[in-house]
């Protein structure tokens, strides 16, 4: 018998009760401040860095263990391309949305620090290398509050996370042309996350299989299978590929080409949905694979997003706007 989530009582959803005694148990892992804040502040000779929104501090969660009502120790940043042009179409590049998802968030600053100058002069960029400091500091999929950033992109956000994001790029947000964010698959969303999930829902879990290697999920609502296959194709040169299950899906859903599923991702407020950019995908490592290294990951992270702009530009006459962009 499978032994229950030890917060909550199964088949009934959590309270506020609940939720605190999760966070309560949550324990600071690593540093935003060492690990993103202090790369992003070696960028500000090349890019404008912009603080786009602050996550409220937590009293109970300092350093010291002692309670604290100090400034929020989580600014929130975005990387942005100095010589911006307006008449330009825009990269949206998004990394921890998910804070345990470590190569995205690492992903995002190295695409930054090696490779978005190339692209000077063709596109705008912004990169938001750490949506979720506070889950990339307890190594957590959910925020303090226990939501999903990851399906609050939507109006009237519950998590502030998304919430500010979705702000940052309320401006430029018809001018988008590609949008990649960057994700992971790990062996503790099944030994964690969704049990906590299911937890948290008053839902029976069910075990599902990781799936082993990359793959990226397209939007349900409007595919586009050639930009998709591209990027695979760029990726499969640095990692492996995640095959389908003996159902012909991963996690879940049916794999409509090699690596490569759909979701709704507006529907279900997911991140890559927040822009109707027509070069959108997520993508997803396994970090836990013996066949991928933690660089072999992160390379992967970069490849996927030079690989998204490098087909988006190669469609369009070099430097133009995309279509319908309101500018």
């Amino acid at each position: 018998m499978m032994t229950p989530y030890p917060i909550g009582v199964p088949g009934r959803a959590w309270g506020v009760e609940e939720v605190s005694a999760w966070r309560a148990r949550q324990t600071r892992k690593r540093s935003y401040a060492d690990d993103v804040l202090a790369v992003i502040e070696s960028l500000r000779s090349r890019y404008d860095v912009v603080q786009y929104g602050e996550l409220h501090a937590d009293p109970s969660f300092a350093e010291d263990g002692a309670k604290t009502q100090s400034a929020p120790r989580y600014p929130l940043f975005a990387i942005k391309s100095r010589t911006w042009r307006e008449h330009l179409p825009c990269v949206l590049v998004t990394g921890g949305v998910h804070g345990y998802e470590t190569s995205g968030v690492r992903g995002a600053l190295r695409f930054v620090e090696q490779y978005a100058h190339e692209y000077e002069g063709a596109l705008n960029i912004i990169v938001a290398p750490c949506v979720s400091p506070w889950a990339y500091e307890t190594i957590q999929r959910w925020n303090r509050n226990a939501i999903d950033p990851n399906r609050s992109f939507c109006d009237e956000s519950p998590a502030e996370e998304s919430a500010a994001l979705l702000r940052l790029i309320a401006a430029v947000r018809d001018q988008v042309l590609v949008h990649v964010d960057l994700h992971e698959t790990t062996d503790t969303d099944e030994s964690e996350f969704r049990p906590a999930l299911a937890a948290r829902d008053g839902e029976h879990y069910v075990p599902d299989q990781i799936p082993d290697g990359f793959y990226l999920v397209d939007d349900s609502a409007c595919p586009n299978d050639a930009f998709q296959m591209a990027v695979i194709a760029a990726v499969a040169k640095v990692t492996h590929i995640a095959a389908a299950d003996h159902k012909g899906e991963i996690i879940g859903s049916p794999v409509v080409a090699p690596g490569v599923i759909r979701y709704p991702l507006k529907q279900l407020g997911l991140c890559a949905g927040i822009t109707p950019a027509p070069y959108r995908t997520t993508t997803e490592v396994y970090p836990d694979s013996p066949q991928a290294s933690d660089e072999q990951c992160i390379a992967a992270q970069v490849t996927a997003v030079r690989a998204a702009i490098d087909y988006a530009l190669a469609q369009r006459p070099f430097g133009t706007r995309p279509e319908g962009a309101r500018l």
